[in-house]
């Protein structure tokens, strides 16, 4: 990536300009860096982020200029199938959410570019529509606020919504990144008694038990998936998966116990084919997909503000390094090296 001065377009009706203050580099981004996504290009990228609204158009009523916010990249309409069913993470309004290519709001030397995910948030300001951001308070950090606009709330969304996880029940966490660690202290919160975090790295298990996580295993482990069946009297509960491999994604499909729930939150690449035990079927084991934990954002990410300020999140964890924009490319060299969680990128 490189860094250039670009257009952008003023606020139209429902739109909203914002002042990015921090974006965090999150591993999806990589996965349209490395190509495993498609996404057409030049594009500016980035999509988990916190800032100031500046600007406002028409008919725009739910924030204001000056007010804090966090965008998220599950911009809804409100009125389609999915939006009035509850489902607004797969709103199919394609004119609020707009499929790639299609936004008309940045200009580069004088051509068209790409909007990414109708965010762009590697930029100094985002022009979004009004239903991509959500008001948060003012007391809330904007560098900690930024990671509720993905990791943080795809791991509770998939706890509480996807799931709807049962006190009192088991769960193993597959991977242990940005969203696995945000899935542990949901887990917690929703009465899990009992949270396996699985990992290859030594360090984020360790992290890992910090954020709550009762006990740990090793995914190389040849033997992992008997051994967890065996701890937990039969499997557990429910399974998360959070990291986007076959292996690890069949994994939690065959650690699971009769009626169990393995819920897929990792990006698996495309062309990527799962294979599972067609038997374990009769046994009423279920395997499901989530889109950023099924999430509804402006009622999530103020609950999640408030867990945060009573103490009962771990934000401040998840934070590796706070970087200038000039060092975005090293930051994402490093989370391709692994053993960071979220390396955030601050504007002035």
């Amino acid at each position: 990536m490189t860094i250039e001065s670009i257009e952008i377009e003023k606020p139209k009706r429902n739109e909203v300009l914002v002042r990015t203050s921090v974006s965090g580099l999150c591993h999806s981004d990589l996965h349209f860096i490395e190509g495993k996504y498609p996404t057409p290009v030049p594009a500016v990228l980035g999509h988990e982020a916190a800032g100031v609204v500046e600007a406002v158009g028409q008919d725009v009523t739910h924030v204001k200029p000056g007010d804090h916010v966090v965008t998220c990249l599950s911009v809804f309409c409100g009125h389609c199938e999915y939006c009035v069913t509850g489902n607004q993470t797969l709103c199919s309004n394609t004119a609020i959410k707009m499929p790639p290519g299609i936004a008309q709001r940045l200009r580069w030397k004088g051509a068209h570019l790409n909007q990414f995910l109708n965010l762009s948030s590697f930029a100094e300001q985002m022009l979004v529509h009004e239903n991509a951001v959500v008001k948060i308070r003012e007391e809330m950090p904007l560098d900690l606020a930024a990671l509720l606009g993905c990791g943080v709330l795809t791991g509770y969304g998939a706890v509480v919504h996807s799931a709807k996880l049962k006190p009192g029940t088991t769960v193993a966490i597959l991977g242990c990144g940005g969203v696995g660690l945000s899935t542990i202290p949901a887990a917690r919160l929703a009465g899990a008694c009992r949270i396996i975090a699985i990992d290859i790295d030594p360090a984020k298990l360790e992290m890992a038990r910090t954020f709550g996580a009762t006990d740990s295993m090793d995914a190389k482990d040849p033997e992992m998936v008997s051994k967890i069946v065996e701890m937990t009297g039969g499997g557990v509960h429910y399974s998360f998966e959070c990291i986007g491999l076959k292996s690890t994604t069949e994994a939690s499909f065959s650690m699971l116990r009769p009626r169990g729930l393995s819920t897929i939150v990792g990006m698996i690449p495309l062309g990527t084919k799962i294979e599972l035990h067609g038997f374990d079927f009769l046994r009423e084991r279920r395997i499901q997909g989530t889109l950023m934990g099924s999430n509804h954002f402006r009622l999530d990410i103020p609950g999640l503000v408030e867990f945060h300020m009573q103490g009962r999140l771990m934000l401040d964890q998840l934070v590796s390094n706070r970087l200038k924009l000039e060092q975005i490319n090293e930051g994402f060299a490093a989370l391709q090296a692994g053993g960071v969680t979220r390396n955030m990128v601050v504007f002035n």
